[in-house]
């Protein structure tokens, strides 16, 4: 029997696997409910990512794109005279508002990481990304600091189910900005 020409299989199974997991949580995900949901025969699943361990980083890397990508398009990059705390702030909200199922998910996977080590290098390449988007801005330390405030903000964010306060955000990280000495470690305050 002829194979199927079938270029696109591959990122529908990743599209799959990111919706079982948004409505069944990790537990929920196998090559089995992720190949019903794809629509493509088991062994294509098995064919493509051969552990759920690589399907999840294959999802979790596309779940990732979303924040840096926000970053990297914006003023933060383009306009050295862009209020840096300010605009951290109202991207982040506007990430938060734009798609809380989406980021949801992305938090979910980023945490998997926890007790699957096979997601960590791909759970850091999301501040990777960000510090690289603000490489321009401050020190690769300082940007660091960022991208965690800023973790800690969604986090607590969807933990609690709280507003998201762009105001809050702005004034914490200019305190991190405050405290970033000339030579780019954070001084203690």
């Amino acid at each position: 029997m002829a194979r199927r020409y079938d270029p696109g299989r591959r990122q529908r199974i990743i599209d799959a696997a990111l919706r079982v997991v948004g409505r069944a949580g990790i537990a929920g995900l196998s090559h089995r409910t992720v190949a019903a949901e794809a629509d493509v025969p088991l062994g294509s699943t098995t064919y493509h990512f051969a552990s759920l361990d690589e399907l999840l980083v294959a999802a979790l890397r596309q779940a990732n794109e979303g924040f840096a990508a926000a970053v990297t398009g914006s003023a933060v990059r383009t306009d050295p005279e862009c209020d840096l705390a300010a605009e951290l702030a109202r991207l982040t909200g506007q990430w938060l508002a734009a798609d809380r199922a989406g980021v949801e998910l992305e938090y979910e996977l980023y945490l998997a990481a926890l007790r699957r080590p096979a997601l960590r290098p791909v759970a850091a390449e999301w501040c990777d990304e960000v510090v690289r988007a603000l490489a321009g801005r401050v020190d690769a330390g300082t940007a660091r600091a960022l991208a965690a405030v800023l973790d800690g903000v969604c986090l607590h964010v969807l933990l609690t189910g709280r507003e998201y306060d762009a105001g809050h955000t702005a004034e914490t990280l200019r305190r991190v900005l405050a405290g970033a000495s000339p030579g780019g470690a954070l001084g203690v305050t």
